[in-house]
């Protein structure tokens, strides 16, 4: 059986590994850091089916998250819909749900050695899932626990003129705040102050007020720029997985379950390589076939969406369309997933 390599111990690398190797492929993988530790992520997970999970063998690694049904959006601190989700969302960190997966694929005899940096080369058998590729980009994702924070709704979406946040309830009473905005590099802030300094800036003023009076978990901060959404620009010969082949607009919440399910995607054609049934240039094309028909709808849509946040004129159609209760909130919601 011929060994797969996959640089990068995300969601995307860990769930492949762990499907692989139930279907007995050797896999190595490769982490630039160390587990657990906190990452930029919306932290709840939205549309991806218990099958899925089944397929990658990971569904007992979410029996005790939280669930989460309801969801509320405010714009620069209005309500501005209220709304259930077609089905409950998973509520879990990366700092615990990366762990879960890395105990999960050793106990099925994977390999992970961390503190190793990969470079992106395009050999067989191997595969890049390390994550967004640096580039010039406008936007800054930022991220932090936060306890003690009054919410509405199982999940909040808080837009303003810069950007935007989500909030979601995960483990042990912590609240992740994730933002992503326009990169200001006149803000007046540094540090975890970066967080609510950009919702103020952006119209946000009485959640950045409660960021400040709330408890924040140590360590638990993180921030990253230089990167562009959609797909990304890879090098060529190289088969890429996850953030690592496109990135999603965190509004959308479906980035975890864009990583399940591109695993979900590239499993069968890998199993068939390391069985030796086929070349590893036919399968690595299949395999990028099959992402981009997987995906490519619902990042045409988000990418339109997210275009209409950030202009003055999309965000006021959006509050008529509240204000006559026309808001299309679930077919923008299917259109995404």
């Amino acid at each position: 059986m011929r060994e797969i390599t996959i640089a990068g111990g995300g969601l995307a690398g860990l769930s492949l590994a762990c499907a692989l190797r139930l279907r007995g492929v050797p896999v190595t993988v490769l982490e630039a850091g160390h587990y657990p530790r906190h990452r930029v992520c919306g932290e709840f997970i939205s549309g991806v089916t218990p099958e899925t999970l089944d397929f990658l063998g990971i569904r007992e690694l979410f029996d005790n998250v939280r669930k989460h049904t309801s969801v509320c959006w405010f714009e620069n601190g209005r309500v501005m819909h209220r709304d259930a989700l077609p089905d409950p969302a998973l509520g879990i960190s990366r700092f615990e749900l990366d762990e879960r997966l890395r105990i999960r694929l050793e106990s099925l005899g994977g390999i992970v050695k961390t503190n190793t940096r990969a470079r992106p080369v395009p050999v067989e058998g191997y595969i890049w899932a390390a994550g967004r590729r640096p580039r010039t980009g406008p936007w800054i994702g930022l991220k932090a626990h936060l306890r003690g924070l009054p919410m509405t709704a199982d999940l909040e979406m808080h837009t303003g003129r810069n950007g935007y946040a989500g909030l979601a309830g995960v483990e042990d009473g912590w609240v992740n705040v994730c933002g992503l905005f326009r990169l200001d590099r006149q803000l007046d802030a540094t540090g975890a102050d970066l967080l609510p300094a950009y919702l103020e800036a952006g119209g946000n003023r009485e959640l950045a007020t409660l960021l400040r009076q709330a408890e924040w978990r140590e360590g638990s901060f993180s921030a990253v720029a230089g990167f562009e959404l959609g797909r990304q620009d890879v090098v060529p010969g190289l088969l890429c997985l996850g953030d690592a082949e496109s990135m999603i607009p965190p509004f959308t919440g479906n980035g975890m379950s864009m990583a399940f399910q591109a695993a979900e995607c590239v499993c069968a054609p890998l199993v068939s390589w390391a069985h030796g049934d086929h070349a590893w240039l036919s399968t690595a094309n299949e395999c990028r076939s099959l992402l981009v028909h997987r995906f490519r709808r619902r990042l045409a849509a988000a990418q339109l969406l997210h275009r209409v946040l950030f202009e003055s004129s999309g965000r006021a159609l959006l509050q008529t369309l509240s204000s006559a209760r026309l808001l299309p909130f679930k077919p923008m919601l299917s259109f995404v997933r």
